[in-house]
């Protein structure tokens, strides 16, 4: 490239940078800075062509209109390129002991319901019974009692409730920790399951080679006053796509025993299942303090 194309280009990114110098937000002026550019350095290091820039602006209008009030193909988008994931790590900075968080996903909805702890939050998705079961702490070990957890997952046919397009509400609800900090509930057994890939994502996807798919998880948020909000997932051990989960979102503290149990053996609560088996885990949640 010779020194005159190179300082058109430059002189360029410049104007436009400098067309924010009036920004009152000085927030907003570091970030549209920024991303300027960030952008104009990506345009210049690929050397984009106008049909691509053609097709990157047919990707995104695509993604729009596929995004409705059950799905959000952004968010979607964000997970598969790790940027909702470096946003997570940016934002939830290591402290002490504390759990570590990973992305909410698309899937989570308000107004779950209210469980009671040693509830079953399954609704009758299909699944294998899981027995679920922790503390939440601070990071000195002190029990927190009356943290909001809040909980949802996939069902065994890889499916969330908002998915099937109807009103069921299934594999979701809210509880809150005892006197001691500790919860529990039944839940189902995580599986692996794709993320929605029949639009624009999923097409990129295929494009670059690589799968859709999760890695089994049961998604947490959990709320106490005095405490940093956690957003994280548990996952199984021994579950063949933790090291390629489609959305970065695998953190080795986050992976879990899930321990089968035969037919037979008692429940920690006593309830019968009769001839079927079941699984138990456990999640001791570390909150780390609100800044």
């Amino acid at each position: 490239m010779s020194s005159e194309q190179a300082g058109r280009e430059q002189q360029l990114t410049d104007r436009v940078v400098a067309s924010f110098d009036a920004t009152a937000d000085p927030r907003l002026k570091e970030v549209m800075g920024a991303l300027t550019r960030h952008l104009h350095a990506f345009v210049r290091e690929v050397r984009l062509t106008e049909a691509e820039w053609q097709q990157a602006i047919a990707f995104l209008t695509a993604t729009g209109h596929i995004t409705d009030e059950r799905r959000q193909e952004f968010i979607l988008l964000s997970d598969v390129l790790g940027a909702s994931m470096q946003t997570v790590t940016v934002n939830n900075q290591a402290y002490e002991n504390a759990t570590e968080a990973t992305v909410v996903g698309p899937f989570f909805v308000e107004g779950s319901p209210l469980i009671p702890l040693g509830g079953d939050i399954s609704g009758g998705a299909p699944g294998e019974p899981c027995w679920v079961e922790g503390t939440v702490t601070d990071t000195r070990g002190a029990p927190i009692p009356n943290a909001r957890i809040e909980v949802w997952e996939a069902d065994d046919d890889g499916l969330y409730d908002v998915q099937y397009g109807d009103d069921r509400v299934a594999a979701r609800g809210h509880f809150f920790t005892d006197a001691e900090g500790a919860y529990r509930f039944w839940a189902i057994v995580p599986t692996p399951y794709p993320i929605p890939h029949d639009g624009p994502v999923g097409r990129l996807l295929a494009a670059t080679g690589r799968s859709p798919m999760r890695a089994s998880h049961l998604h947490f948020l959990v709320e106490a006053a005095g405490s940093r909000t956690l957003v994280t997932h548990i996952f199984v051990r021994g579950d063949e796509l933790l090291d390629r989960d489609s959305v970065f979102g695998v953190r080795d503290s986050l992976v879990k025993d899930f321990e089968a149990q035969p037919p037979g053996t008692p429940t920690p609560d006593g309830r019968d299942l009769g001839d079927h088996r079941w699984t138990r885990v456990r999640f001791d949640i570390v909150l780390a303090p609100e800044v």
